[in-house]
């Protein structure tokens, strides 16, 4: 049965629980738990972390506590019984728990491991604080390091600060503000001051007496290195005064053993001392530490012979010093022991000995010998602050290892009466220093080594026992002998000895020395030879002066005897002694040696013995009865040392004689009493205070005294105006306390005695004292300096004086005193600052005082109080002690309001401050003074505080005018919102910044009605009401507010203490919103910001209650203006910027639209308002993507996509220019970040192109200064250039240069003029002849919900970064978005993936489809120009994807391999202010196998041609292996079966009758492989003419094989057999195949064409340009392509697109072609699409050896078999650079032989074509940068096979090498119908894998229309720029005619010099031509930058690639060459 608990209700969790049956409470180790009910063992309850749960858990898993239970029942509430400091110890650790594993994660190791240490610190301190085991004096140290070591980790951790006292945290509804925000700033001091520090006394006000914190210096001797004395040695330690020339310490002595080790084993590590109270001063004077070492052995130490061995002296060996100062800034910084080695020097001259130290200071290194290295004393120091107990308790080691404390010589700064009051220290001790003698030489030759043996004797001539020291850290002796200096007759010593006698044996006792000759004859006797005494005290009671001594020497010997010392001690024992007794008999036993004397010196430390005659003549007054007078004078020439050690004596003997003569001694008793009451307020004595406070209360006794005090006091002050010195009124001023004391002690005890007669003489002669008080401080001061002080000393007196007047009076009468005295205080206009002060301390002292605590009293004091202060702060003057004082008034009201009522006094106080508090705040902070604003605010808080309803009311009253209120309201307002602003308190002051809220929200509430009531109808006040309304905007935004940053626990305490105050303060300003009416269009739309930034606030109820004002504002502003511009231009531009700090959310977003749309229902402008809620719902999603972007890590792509989104919208939807304009130049910064210069100056543009040539004035925006718009559009057109040209993209720049042309034209500016023209002519430069990237294009689709908004579901296409690959580009997008998934298929997705919460990424290449195809179709315009028109002003781009339609014959895949192309069209061209940009419209169409094969045939057919041509040229003759692999490529493929595929597929019969429409088709392609047999002919015959002797016989195996391809084909294609010459072997004519008549160059080539120009690009464009095996294009795909050689293209042309598919037909050997017709293909998303429209970038720059491509856009390519290149090459590069013999291998046949096969889908960038870089200058326009039109030398293309083969082996940089295939692939024979073509499932065309010979016939890229164009073989298809069919007219290449024999082509060879852009004859020319689209540069003044000595071209960009080029072209003939091209190409220009 479960019955409630009585004792158990509080526990903690000892087991975690895991809450495994029914209704169980899951609980963690360590929880806390509230027991509510208990049952057989089980508990029912909560846990304190989740108070709503409630379950049951064992009670053996819980450690219960004590606590406290109030309002038992259901909602009881449990607080534990332990100690605050505990509690608030096991909160913080658990808060710490969780940020401390956060700052593992967060890599801050260092602080880390520092918390983990300081949190079990605090475990093992809670432990002990828990033990109850501990004294009190424990208990507060351990809470002291509690609270050090929870406050450092809490400023560490970034928590808030903890305002404690003692130890405790306070709270802050007890305290006042002001005391709160003290102990904030004494917490803050606490963290910052180190662990070991501890709580100093400090006094509020005035001069503190502070205790000068004594230093002190721990030494420790950790050895004495490399000790070679050999004898036990004496090592004595002392600090020393350089500037003094003398010790100020004891001596510490250690004494250490031969080996230097210490002579006592228990001294081990225990050799240190402690030099004690040293003063600030002594720390600044040039201390040094001094070390005398002192040898105990034989006389001499190297001369055995001198002395005895068993006789043993003190000899000095030698000393080490080291500067204090040195060192002390080392010491002072760390807190543990620091070593030091102390050399230790030796002296040359021993009667220097006394002055080595100072030697060794001042450097006079003759008097001394410096050690060999090493050898010295090591030792350790440690400097310690605090009084002896401190260092004692907090540095426990150092006093466990046997300290020897070693004193000051004399008394320290601080004296400690004897009295156990504070401390103890009775001290006693007579230093005696040894200083020198002068002996007579006694008839000896050499001098006498004296020895002075010393012994302490007491009257009855016994020697005192252990009363001589020679120094701390060894025992006293009863004997000393002194130190041996060597045959010196005048030794000086300078050693200093201590002599501890006990007082009671020090009168009587005297000092006897003796004096002995050392022999060192073998004998070795210490010869008596005279002796010396002195006795301590004199006959008149003191003792020995402190000074030096000469004693008078007597003579004696071994024999005498000191038995009966009364022999010799009536002897004079020095000069003044035998002054005083004249009268010696001459017959004494003892002689005095005239000649010889004896000195010491003696300095005293007693606290109970005196030198002082004075003293003891003023103690024994009554035995110089005449003298009392001039005692009593004499009395302030006694030091002060000697007064407080007789203290109570000589205060007993001045009232003795006051009492035995009033009259006569009066005065002088009250100035002796005076001055020593001034002395105990010197620093030195103030310990001895409560000595004198003891005196008075226990001891004094002078009944009497009162009255003379008072008349004495009173006569001074009546005297004061008269009397021009005024030390002595001032000295009693200042003495003022203590002398009432007396004065009342006095009284009280007379009254004890006469039962309290007189009572009335003592009143009225305390009101007469008043009354001189108040004279003397009413008193004109500013004539008298001397007057000031008086008044001053007395102002700083008088508080003291309050405590002794209430013993006697009341309360009442001691405030009405003091009220009169303050009250007759000038006011601060009449007096100087430094009174000031003082006036103002005084009266601080008098709050601070006990009378100011009782009500009784304040209610009096009040009013004088406030009036001076507001007096002061009326004037701004002395601020901080008015503020002290304010503080204190409100600290002690706070406390009494705990009690009792003070509505009264916080009614004086608001009358009497507010309004100048206010006023001073607004000062103060005007000019930024932090401490004194913190201390004001906490002023007028505790004031408002205070304040009831009653007191605003009256304060509301009290106004006389609405102005008067107005006013006050924009102060406190002003006040208010300055607080917010200004961070007056640090941000970690959590409780004081929330309990300022808490305070301004209610006195907002209290202020609120009186500004409804009075500034709304008629008298509605703008000013008010905004300073209000933007009091409230700041108050609700306050950081400290923001609840939803805290921990859940702060969060709850915050919310349980005060609620949510921002939501208090938006329901207030909700109700002053809706008060204004009609007036709210004044804050339209001034308001819409601030409140907007309320409404973005993350709290739900604010934004609820705040967001519906902007329908009311909308509303308003609609019935007045007829629309709402205002509040939605002001509303847009605000959640701009609002949004770009941080503010607002998702949430937002939605709650913003719903609130809204839901109140514009009812409207009757609902549609305008609904457009526009709309609208700015949409803005916010787009800011709301901004902001994510900018502030997370995001890449720049994010970031600007995102800022295009923004930017557009800004511009389209909501036409806000300026907020455009803005972020047009946000982008534009990004990009030039990024380093897209292209796209700044595009986005750049834009802003320029709002501009107009106009002389307008526009204002200061963003960074351009204030200008003409003519101005800044010129400033920005010169900005766009330049970034056009850091992009290269010149073409851009040239019309903007072209514009600012014509405006300085206009304008005459020729200066200006000239520097465009100039630049725009640099920029035509730049084109020619600077090399330039094409960049590659990639769509991306972005799908899934997951994506930010401007991206979700929408695909882009990007332009790639120089050099960039698609794998180099996913990877970049797939770390931008590192969520995202990459989908491993190009087809569309579905609903699926698009509404998924994923982010899925689809990537791949695409083709881009130029717009400026007449550019590209001039014959004459520089490849170097096209490249930039196929790249750039790109809007359409294409893929192809491959696949099967109907069934899939597995014989021959090429009936059935359709190509899906698809065109993407953008929403604005590439390159723009964007390197993407949106897809706007998607175009699929089909092409079908027929097509395909058309285009495969007839590009390989226009490459075939280019390449023969170019070797008719004679360009590359001298080496044809480009040639011979071309030829091979095609050949072989043929006869093993590349266009038999085709044969078999289209002219089967069952194809032909299937497809009837297809007729026109067939019959094209029958017509290409008809050309295609011709011109292989043609290319033989060229072939054979050129071919090295010893590549023969592969001449001849290519013949073989070309007869055999013929006659496969014959049947199909009759006519084929009239083979050229070269084949035939005979020299039959050649008909029907090309025009007859003139050369074959490309333009006559392509009237052949049974297509429009659309099919030039085929072969180059694919790497499927093999007509039908892998073999084929090894050689073929080697064709270079001349300028001329595009010719006009088509649009069809452009449109042609990389399959993604890998299934290739071009084969392992397709590289070739790929290489030189250009990069960009295989990157664009197919490893089969060459690229005739772009330049070399990869052949020349970025192309590494054997580096493979995307085979697509989707899947992955090929790379060589092991990373080496193609088998093919290999063998052609053996039969080119070896023997040059053809392979003989039976078993081979030739293809194989010559074209091993590599893997199948060889990638564009392989083998040969990274091999042949240095070809691609002349690839035509496919291949050649873009370089001006010209003619070319002859033997330009040469190829050598040397330089071949260094290309081939000299690998360029490697680039990341593409993913392998699934396995390396066969080698594959050159037929497709061979078992290895690789048809198989695995290797299907769709699959991705590796694809087969026969299947890459999918690769191609052909027109888009499935229907091919008609036929043109007529003159239309002659290009504009046509030829001249005149004979004389030179022809661009060599004629071939295919009639003629050999001879004939040798002879047209020689006749027909080569000219540049002639045509071939029998065309005519047309008369027009396009220009080009921009002017050529002309051709000569490149002419020595790009033609080497063997007439090669090379590209700019080699310099940057350092590809090595092997050069074995001869040489000869270089400058002819160059100089015959410039003269031709003047000649073809004209």
């Amino acid at each position: 049965m479960w019955s409630p608990t009585e004792e158990e209700k509080y526990g903690v969790v000892i087991c975690s629980f895991r809450g495994a049956v029914p209704q169980g409470l899951v609980l963690e180790l360590g929880e806390t738990v509230q027991i509510l009910e208990k049952c057989e063992g089980w508990y029912r309850g909560v846990s304190i972390k989740k108070p709503n749960v409630k379950g049951i858990f064992p009670a053996n898993y819980i450690h219960l506590k004590k606590a406290v239970v109030s309002n038992r029942g259901q909602y009881e509430t449990v607080v534990p019984l332990e100690d605050s400091v505990v509690t608030e110890v096991t909160a913080t650790l658990q808060e710490w728990a969780v940020l401390w594993k956060q700052l593992y994660v967060k890599h801050k190791v260092d602080l880390f491991y520092k918390l983990r240490h300081v949190m079990n610190e605090l475990i093992d301190l809670r432990r002990q604080l828990l033990s109850g085991h501990l004294t009190q004096d424990q208990v507060r140290e351990v809470k002291r390091h509690l609270t050090v070591r929870l406050d450092w980790g809490n400023e560490h951790l970034g928590l808030d600060l903890v305002p404690r006292k003692d130890f405790e945290v306070v709270d802050s509804d007890q305290i006042s503000v002001s005391d709160l925000y003290k102990m904030h700033l004494s917490s803050r001091h606490s963290v910052q001051q180190s662990t070991s520090q501890v709580d100093t006394i400090r006094q509020r006000h005035g001069d503190a007496c502070r205790m000068p914190v004594p230093h002190h210096f721990f030494l420790s001797l950790k050895s004495f290195t490399y000790n070679t004395i050999g004898e036990d040695t004496d090592v004595f330690f002392s600090l020393y005064d350089v500037r003094e020339g003398k010790q100020i310490s004891e001596r510490f002595m250690v004494r250490l053993n031969k080996n230097g080790g210490p002579r006592n084993p228990e001294k081990i590590d225990r050799m240190c001392a402690l030099f004690t109270d040293l003063s600030s001063k002594d720390m600044k004077r040039d201390l040094y530490i001094v070390a005398h070492v002192i040898r105990i052995g034989r006389m001499l130490l190297n001369d055995s012979k001198k002395g005895p061995p068993h006789l043993h002296y003190r000899r000095p060996y030698g000393c080490a010093v080291l500067s204090i100062m040195d060192v002390l800034q080392s010491i002072s910084e760390i807190k543990e022991e620091k070593d030091f080695v102390l050399k230790v020097y030796t002296c040359n001259n021993e009667n220097e000995w006394c002055q080595i130290h100072e030697n060794i200071i001042r450097k006079s290194s003759t008097k001394y010998t410096a050690p060999s290295s090493n050898y010295g004393l090591i030792i350790s120091l440690q400097l310690l602050r605090g009084d002896m107990e401190q260092v004692r308790r907090e540095n426990p080691m150092i006093f466990n290892r046997g300290v020897s404390v070693t004193r000051k010589l004399g008394f320290p700064d601080v004296i400690m009466p004897e009295m156990k009051i504070v401390g103890c220290d009775i001290r006693n001790d007579l230093y005696l220093t040894l200083e020198k003698g002068d002996f007579e030489r006694g008839g000896k030759s050499v001098q006498k080594n004296i020895e002075v043996t010393m012994y302490v004797l007491y009257a009855d001539g016994e020697i005192l026992k252990d009363c001589i020291s020679l120094g701390s850290g060894e025992p006293s002796r009863s004997a000393y002998h002194s130190f041996v200096l060597y045959h010196n007759n005048s030794p000086r010593w300078g050693e200093i000895i201590k002599l501890p006698i006990p007082i009671d044996r020090f009168r009587g006792s005297h000092l006897r020395f003796e004096f002995r000759h050392c022999s060192t004859k073998d004998k070795g006797e210490k010869k008596l030879f005279g002796f010396a005494f002195t006795p301590l005290m004199r006959d008149d009671g003191t003792t020995l002066s402190d000074d030096i001594h000469e004693l008078y020497v007597y003579k004696c010997d071994e024999n005498s005897t000191f038995n009966n010392h009364a022999l010799y001690l009536g002897l004079p024992c020095c000069k003044e002694d035998y002054n005083g007794c004249p009268n010696i008999p001459s017959s004494l036993i003892f002689q005095r040696s005239t000649k010889e004397s004896f000195s010491v010196s003696t300095q005293l430390s007693s606290t109970k013995l005196t030198q002082n005659v004075d003293l003891l003549a003023l103690l024994k007054w009554k035995a110089y009865p005449d003298r009392v007078m001039d005692i009593l004078g004499r009395l302030r020439h006694v030091s002060g040392e000697e007064i407080v050690k007789f203290l109570q004596d000589i205060l007993d003997t001045l009232f003795v004689v006051l009492d035995d003569n009033t009259e006569k001694y009066g005065l002088l008793v009250f100035q002796s009493l005076v001055f020593i009451i001034n002395l105990l307020r010197d620093s030195k004595y103030f310990h001895f205070r409560p000595v004198m406070d003891t005196y008075i209360q226990k001891h004094f006794a002078g009944a009497l005294a009162y009255k003379e005090l008072i008349r004495c006091l009173k006569w001074y002050m009546d005297r004061s105006a008269e009397l021009v010195r005024q030390d002595h009124i001032q000295e009693a001023m200042r003495a003022l306390e203590y002398l009432f004391k007396f004065i009342v002690q006095s009284r009280i005890l007379y009254s004890r005695a006469t039962c309290g007669m007189e009572e009335e003489q003592f009143r009225s002669s305390i009101q007469e004292l008043f009354q001189s008080i108040r004279f003397v401080l009413s008193l004109d001061s500013r004539s008298s300096e001397t007057l000031i002080f008086t008044q001053a000393a007395l102002l700083n007196s008088f508080p003291a004086i309050f405590d002794e007047l209430l013993q006697m009076f009341t309360v009442q009468e001691v405030a009405e005193f003091v009220r009169g005295t303050l009250g007759s205080m000038p006011s601060t206009v009449h007096i100087g600052q430094s009174m000031d002060v003082v006036k103002l301390q005084s009266i601080a002292r008098t709050v601070d005082s006990r009378l100011f605590s009782f009500s009784e009293s304040r209610r009096i004091l009040l009013p004088v109080v406030l009036h001076h202060i507001h007096l002061h702060l009326r004037q701004q003057k002395e601020l901080l002690i008015c503020s002290g004082i304010l503080s204190s008034i409100f600290s002690i009201i706070k406390t009494s309001s705990l009690e009792g009522d003070v509505v009264e006094e916080v009614e004086m106080m608001v009358e009497s401050l507010l309004d100048v508090l206010l006023q001073t705040l607004l000062t103060i902070m005007s000019k930024s003074q932090s401490q004194e604003a913190g201390e004001y605010v906490s002023c007028l808080l505790s004031l408002l505080r205070q304040m009831s309803d009653t007191h605003f009311q009256h304060l509301l009253d009290n106004f006389q005018s609405k102005d008067e209120l107005k006013e006050f309201l924009l102060k406190i307002f002003c006040v208010f919102r300055n607080l917010m602003k200004m961070s007056v308190f640090p941000r970690d002051w959590m409780v004081m910044r929330l309990l300022t809220s808490n305070i301004i929200v209610t006195t907002v509430q209290y202020l609120s009605s009186a500004l409804h009531k009075n500034f709304t109808e008629t008298d509605f006040d703008f000013k008010v009401w905004n300073s209000y309304f933007s009091l409230a905007v700041l108050f609700i935004n306050q950081p400290s507010l923001q609840l939803e940053n805290a921990t859940p626990a702060k969060r709850k305490k915050i919310i349980d203490k005060y609620g949510d105050m921002r939501v208090m303060m938006a329901y207030e300003l909700f109700s002053m919103w809706q008060n204004l009416g009609e007036h709210k269009i004044h804050f339209i739309p001034g308001m819409i910001g601030p409140f907007l930034g309320v409404t973005l606030v993350p709290q739900p109820e604010v934004r609820n209650i705040m967001i519906p004002i902007f329908h009311d504002m909308m509303d308003w502003e609609q019935r007045k203006n007829g629309n709402f511009k205002q509040v939605e231009a002001e509303l847009i531009d605000k959640l701009d910027s609002l949004v770009s700090e941080g503010k607002g959310d998702e949430n937002y977003r939605e709650l913003f639209s719903l609130l809204l749309l839901e109140k514009i229902e009812q409207e009757t402008w609902r549609e305008t308002g609904i457009s526009f809620v709309t609208s700015v719902t949409r803005l916010m999603e787009r800011l709301l993507d901004y902001r994510d972007c900018m502030k997370g890590d995001e890449t720049e792509n994010k970031k600007i996509g995102c800022t295009v989104n923004l930017m557009n919208f800004y511009k389209s939807e909501i036409n806000k220019e300026e907020m455009y304009i803005r972020y047009i130049h946000k982008l534009c910064d990004m990009h030039l970040q990024a380093e897209n210069y292209t796209e700044a100056a595009f986005t750049l543009l834009l802003y320029c192109e709002l501009l107009q040539w106009e002389d307008r004035p526009l204002r200061e925006f963003l960074h351009y200064p204030s200008q003409s718009e003519w101005q800044r559009k010129e400033g920005l057109c010169r900005k766009i250039i330049h970034y056009f040209n850091k992009g290269k993209s010149w073409e851009f720049g040239i019309p903007l240069c072209r514009e600012l042309a014509m405006q300085y034209e206009s304008l005459y500016d020729y200066q200006s003029l000239s520097w465009i023209r100039k630049m725009e002519a640099t920029y035509y430069d730049n084109i020619m002849e600077q090399q330039r990237l094409e960049p590659e294009f990639f769509r991306v689709g972005f799908y899934g919900r997951k994506f930010p908004f401007f991206l979700r579901n929408k695909e882009y296409v990007c332009r790639g970064h120089d050099y960039e690959r698609l794998e180099a580009f996913q990877q970049r997008m797939l770390s931008e978005f590192p969520q995202a998934i990459a989908m491993q298929h190009p087809n569309h997705p579905d609903d699926s993936i698009l509404q998924c919460d994923a982010q899925y990424l689809q990537i791949y290449a695409v083709t881009p489809i130029p717009d400026s195809i007449d550019v590209l179709q001039m014959d004459r315009v520089p490849d170097r120009i096209k490249s930039f028109y196929r790249v750039n002003n790109i809007r359409k781009f294409r893929y192809d994807r491959p696949f099967h339609k109907g069934p899939k014959d597995k014989d021959n895949e090429f009936k059935s391999l359709w190509i899906e192309r698809t065109t993407l069209t953008l929403t604005h061209s590439l390159p723009g202010i964007s390197r993407w940009f949106e897809v706007e419209r998607r175009e699929l169409v089909e092409v079908s196998p027929l097509e395909n094969a058309i285009q495969v045939v007839e590009n390989k057919n226009q490459e075939l041609r280019t390449l023969i041509s170019q070797y008719q040229h004679k360009q590359m003759h001298g080496n044809i292996n480009l040639l011979s692999m071309c030829l091979n490529g095609v050949i072989d493929a043929a006869v093993n079966g590349g266009i038999a595929r085709y044969q078999e597929a289209f002219f089967d019969k069952d194809y032909i009758t299937k497809h009837p429409g297809d007729a026109e088709k067939i019959t094209q392609l029958k017509e290409l492989m008809q050309e295609q047999v011709h011109v292989l002919g043609v290319g033989l015959a060229v072939h054979e003419k050129f071919v090295h002797p010893e590549m023969r016989p592969l001449h001849k195996k290519l013949i073989d094989q070309f007869q055999m391809m013929r006659s496969s084909l014959y049947h199909e294609l009759p006519g084929l057999d009239k083979l050229s010459p070269a084949c035939s072997g005979s020299s039959t004519p050649r008909s029907n195949i090309l025009v007859s008549h003139g050369p074959m160059s490309p333009e006559s080539i392509k009237l052949l064409h049974r297509h429009s120009p659309l099919n030039l690009l085929g072969s180059v464009r694919h790497s499927s340009s093999s007509l039908s095996s892998h073999t084929s294009s090894e050689t073929g795909n080697l064709v270079i392509l001349t300028d001329s050689s595009v010719g006009e293209a088509a649009e069809e042309m452009y449109h042609m697109q990389a399959s993604p598919s890998t299934s290739s037909l071009s084969s392992t050997h397709s590289a070739p072609s790929q290489m030189i017709n250009s990069a960009p293909s295989s990157a664009r998303g197919s490893p089969s699409l060459p690229d005739k429209y772009r330049h070399t970038r990869e052949l020349m720059m970025l192309l590494p050896t054997h580096r493979d491509r995307p085979s697509s856009a989707m899947y992955p390519a090929a790379i060589m078999e092991n990373g080496q290149p193609p088998n093919f090459q290999r063998a052609l590069m053996q039969q080119m650079i070896g023997p040059c013999k053809p392979c003989s291998d039976p078993n081979l046949s030739v293809a194989d032989k010559a074209v091993p096969a590599a893997p199948s889908s060889w990638s564009l960038d392989s083998g040969t074509r990274e091999a042949l870089p240095f070809l691609s200058v002349h690839v035509g326009s496919i291949l050649a940068p873009p370089v001006p039109p010209r003619s070319l030398p002859h033997g330009h293309y040469s190829l050598h096979f040397d330089a071949f083969h260094h290309q081939l082996n000299d690998a360029p940089p490697a680039l990341p090498a593409r993913t392998l295939r699934k396995s390396p692939l066969h080698p594959i024979p050159a037929s497709p119908t061979s078992p290895q073509s690789g048809l198989d499932g695995s290797n299907s065309t769709l699959s991705g894998s590796a694809s087969s010979g026969v299947s890459s016939l999918s690769e191609s890229n052909f027109g888009h229309s499935s229907e091919p164009p008609p036929r043109t073989d007529t003159m239309d298809s002659v290009p504009s720029q046509a030829w001249n069919t005149d004979e004389d007219l030179e022809t661009p290449y060599l004629p071939v005619r295919y009639s003629l024999s050999e001879p004939d082509v040798l002879e047209s060879l020689k006749s027909q010099p080569c000219r540049s852009h002639s045509a071939p004859s029998g065309v005519i020319p047309q008369d027009t031509l396009d220009p080009p689209a921009l002017p050529p540069k002309p051709y000569h003044s490149r002419l020595p930058n790009t033609e080497n000595e063997e007439g090669m071209i090379i590209e700019d960009d080699d310099k940057h690639r350092q590809l090595h080029r092997k050069v074995s072209q001869p040489v000869s003939g270089g400058k002819e060459e160059q100089a015959r091209v410039a003269w031709e190409h003047g000649i073809s220009e004209q």
